[in-house]
């Protein structure tokens, strides 16, 4: 009996899509399609970060139409299915199975000591990005990720840094950058019972515990709040468990709309009610992104030019900078100079 091991249909132990729609074989089968290249793409994390790599999938399909595309991953729930044949979470017994692969193409694009062990090992004919070195230290494949990797050793170096995170890595993998969006998939609709007579601004409140350095003072989103209800807009309250006693805290004290946390689909979901996202540097503004909403994004610590907006938001940072850069914790407290009102203004010209 023929069987087709190249076909991208192919399971290999369960039957494939085109037998169990029309009782087809492999021999004779009309929707044979072989696989000319095995693409790998490592990147773990974090969550945003695997978010704003999803623009790469759009050139390496252009590129590569008829490639079969891995993706290893702490965060598979974010990667667009439809984009991807195999989405891999970094677990033991997946990289057993990963190890024992072989690929045409490797883009290999964090630097976790997880991630360039994998990176070294697994075979592949042609490498991008980043892997390890007998020290188990970060190194690059070739000098196209030289610059990614000193922006990363080097504070000077990255604050001279004017490309964005996708034109870096596409650069790190031979492509030209076209500005090409995010892929989000969407969840599956669910009733919010938001109404939708003003326009809602979501306040995504969170940046996660590594970085507090990155969070607005409670008290300046309270002010926000006011201003936005006096501009005749609707609060949204955003986040995750981390964030649900602040958020169940901001809606008492400054009235707005929280129905609680929840999974990250749903959350997903719930930020697609809104038709602006106020956040600061985290995982929802990529989430914003992928969405098409309007975003105000506060940063202080990062260099803005890595931020791609696609046009569709502006970036607010303190009036003089404090220089707290990448600083987890910042003894200036320097976000609370970002003031309401210079929030409340952003979203006024946006919306």
């Amino acid at each position: 009996m023929i069987i087709h091991n190249d076909c991208r249909y192919l399971k290999g132990y369960v039957p494939c899509k085109p037998h169990k729609e029309r009782g087809v074989h492999c021999d004779g089968c009309p929707d044979y399609r072989p696989i000319n290249e095995r693409v790998l793409i490592i990147k773990l994390g974090a969550a945003g970060d695997v978010i704003r790599t999803t623009p790469l999938l759009t050139r390496i399909k252009e590129r590569m139409p008829d490639a079969h595309i891995t993706w290893l991953t702490d965060f598979p729930d974010l990667v667009p299915r439809a984009a991807v044949d195999e989405v891999v979470k970094y677990s033991p017994k997946d990289l057993v199975w990963l190890l024992n692969c072989e690929f045409d193409i490797l883009y290999s694009l964090d630097k976790d000591k997880e991630a360039i062990a994998v990176a070294e090992q697994v075979a592949a004919a042609k490498k991008f990005g980043f892997g390890m070195d007998r020290y188990g230290r970060c190194r690059v494949f070739d000098e196209r990720a030289e610059p990614k990797y000193l922006t990363g050793l080097f504070d000077d170096v990255s604050k001279a840094n004017t490309k964005s995170y996708p034109e870096e890595i596409f650069e790190i993998c031979g492509f030209e950058y076209r500005k090409e969006p995010y892929i989000l998939d969407l969840p599956a609709h669910r009733s919010w019972n938001i109404p939708h007579d003003k326009k809602i601004i979501g306040c995504n409140t969170g940046c996660g515990g590594r970085w507090s350095s990155r969070l607005w003072p409670e008290e300046h989103w309270i002010e926000f709040a006011r201003l936005v209800h006096t501009h005749g807009h609707e609060i949204l309250w955003l986040g995750g468990e981390q964030e649900h006693e602040k958020n169940s805290s901001l809606a008492l004290k400054a009235g707005g709309l929280y129905p609680g946390h929840f999974s990250l689909s749903e959350f997903i979901s719930l930020m697609n009610e809104a038709d602006c996202v106020v956040t600061q540097v985290t995982m929802g503004m990529h989430i914003a992104l992928g969405l098409g909403k309007k975003l105000v994004l506060m940063n202080n610590i990062f260099n803005k030019n890595e931020f791609e907006l696609y046009g569709l938001g502006e970036i607010v940072e303190p009036p003089v900078p404090c220089g707290c850069y990448f600083t987890p914790v910042c003894p200036h407290d320097s976000m609370r100079h970002i003031t309401p009102a210079m929030i409340a203004a952003a979203v006024q010209r946006l919306v």
